[in-house]
């Protein structure tokens, strides 16, 4: 008799014990998963479920538990048109969407974001910065990163203040990211009393630059600013060490992956590259790398952080709004103030980051090592 009494009691304490989220919601995440940008974007994915997974632990957000979806945009514009058709009918069916996370990079972003401006979706980048993406009154954008006016400031005061910069060769890859950042920096170093002694676009994807070599020693700067990508600046970084042209060089955020130490044959060292978050092993814990490893079944890249941020954020303020309503998040993204792997985390009103930080790091021993601020 007295088992049969403790038998409800015993029940009712499992079911307490195993209590969860009933509902569930889907979290969206686009990035590169294929091509020649397929580890960056691999690499926000997996911060992004690592950031899901501990939330689902925890017991969930706001009573739902979450489930991310990952869609491979391949660095194409118009395939990140295609992947809005998936996620408009998604939220036309009445599903439950938490938010999307994406794109990767500027020009897919301005793509999408032509759909998403007009959808009740709150979109949060882990990259992209071209300034015009919060200057298109979109009510319901932000950014975990820095925009290209904050990095075109800092990367210049670096060059002219640090490294004593008077003429410059600015080449850029002709995207939508690479060519915004290039009117940036010509704007921020010609205020700082620089001369740009070349201008010069490049192909993405590029992998040799015998032309841009021969245009660099004829136009004889005292350093090389590179707006581009992973997939570029090491081949050119190589082609220079090659042609003995030893003058600094510092390319940019989108450069700050290990591909550019490790695709640059032993040329990488002394580089600089700028950044728009830290890198993972100075800010993360032993007990985070081994957690995204346990995901991802490899050790985080530097975006692995861009993505575990801007999926914290974003959860956070669907926990603060209590809703999945587009509107309520979106106003408790701006009310946010939350510490991140990435700095401190609010918003302005058009969605930017207020006071975002950029690292300015070498390659020492090749490893990135912070070396500004």
């Amino acid at each position: 008799m007295r088992k049969l009494l403790l038998l409800p009691i015993i029940l009712l304490l499992i079911s307490a014990c195993s209590s969860g989220p009933t509902k569930e919601a889907t979290l969206y995440v686009a990035a590169p998963m294929s091509g020649f940008q397929a580890n960056g974007g691999q690499t926000v994915v997996g911060g992004v479920k690592l950031k899901a997974e501990e939330a689902n632990r925890a017991g969930g957000v706001a009573g739902y538990k979450i489930n991310v979806v990952a869609l491979d945009d391949e660095s194409d514009p118009d395939v990140a048109l295609s992947i809005t058709e998936e996620v408009q009918a998604a939220l036309e069916r009445g599903e439950n969407v938490l938010g999307f996370i994406g794109h990767y990079n500027s020009g897919e972003t301005l793509a999408a974001m032509e759909v998403y401006g007009d959808l009740p979706l709150v979109v949060i980048t882990s990259n992209a910065s071209n300034v015009a993406l919060t200057q298109k009154g979109y009510d319901k954008f932000f950014r975990i990163v820095a925009n290209d006016q904050v990095q075109a400031d800092a990367d210049a005061d670096f060059l002219v203040n640090e490294l004593g910069a008077h003429r410059v060769a600015v080449l850029y890859n002709d995207t939508a990211y690479g060519r915004g950042l290039h009117q940036e920096m010509v704007r921020a170093l010609t205020a700082r009393g620089a001369e740009i002694v070349l201008a010069q676009e490049v192909k993405e994807a590029q992998d040799r630059y015998p032309a841009e070599v021969a245009a660099i020693r004829a136009a004889q700067p005292d350093v090389i600013f590179y707006a581009g990508y992973e997939i570029e600046a090491p081949y050119l970084r190589a082609d220079l060490v090659e042609a003995g042209v030893d003058i600094p060089m510092l390319a940019s955020d989108g450069a700050f992956l290990s591909a550019t130490i490790d695709e640059a044959a032993g040329a990488a060292e002394g580089m600089y590259v700028s950044a728009f978050g830290p890198s993972p092993t100075s800010v993360a814990d032993p007990a985070w790398i081994e957690a995204y490893q346990a995901v991802e079944y490899r050790n985080p890249d530097t975006y692995s952080i861009n993505g575990y941020a801007a999926a914290e954020v974003l959860l956070a303020a669907v926990e603060k709004a209590n809703s999945l309503d587009s509107a309520r998040i979106a106003s408790a993204l701006r009310d946010i103030q939350l510490d991140t792997l990435m700095g401190p985390v609010s918003y302005d009103a058009n969605g930017d980051r207020l006071n975002p930080p950029i690292y300015i790091y070498q390659v020492q021993d090749n490893a990135f090592v912070q070396v500004w601020p």
